[in-house]
């Protein structure tokens, strides 16, 4: 089965009353664990986008709780994580903060990459990432996040 475009599933879900869509939306969320997490965000923390930047860093600080050599898998794994977790929000300011407090929390924890350039390449990423998030925020907010930036 081929998926329908995304202006074709809009005018089916117009179609649908209340109860109908809600049956759908509860049983696309019964079948993959990111739909779960995507309804969850969009009907419990999307009202309060501040919060969620500071959950998801309060959740990095767990992820990164070793200290000393982090290993390649652990920080895809984190990686990977944040970018589905930002994916959700699709706020650039959100994006800036969590990535920011990311590498700054590397950076602090002293946490090397003991030689491997994979993982020097994902930081790396994540600070090119940074810098094009930060062309796309309001001028203002671009010099508070360059100066939080500076540090790294």
């Amino acid at each position: 089965m081929k998926a329908a475009t995304i202006s074709q599933l809009k005018k089916e879900l117009v179609k649908l009353d209340e109860d109908e869509l809600l049956d759908v939306c509860v049983r696309m969320a019964k079948f993959k664990v990111e739909s779960k997490e995507l309804l969850t965000y969009l009907l419990m923390k999307a009202d309060d986008e501040p919060a969620y930047a500071d959950e998801l860093c309060d959740e990095i600080d767990e992820h990164l709780c070793v200290s000393g050599k982090i290993h390649k898998k652990t920080l895809r794994k984190i990686v990977r994580w944040m970018d589905k977790s930002l994916r959700f929000s699709g706020d650039k300011e959100t994006e800036l903060q969590v990535r920011i407090h990311f590498c700054q929390r590397i950076k602090e924890k002293r946490i090397s990459f003991g030689g491997c350039r994979v993982s020097q390449n994902m930081y790396e990423t994540q600070l090119k990432k940074i810098d094009k998030a930060i062309e796309k925020v309001h001028p203002d907010l671009q010099f508070d996040f360059n100066r939080q930036l500076s540090g790294l």
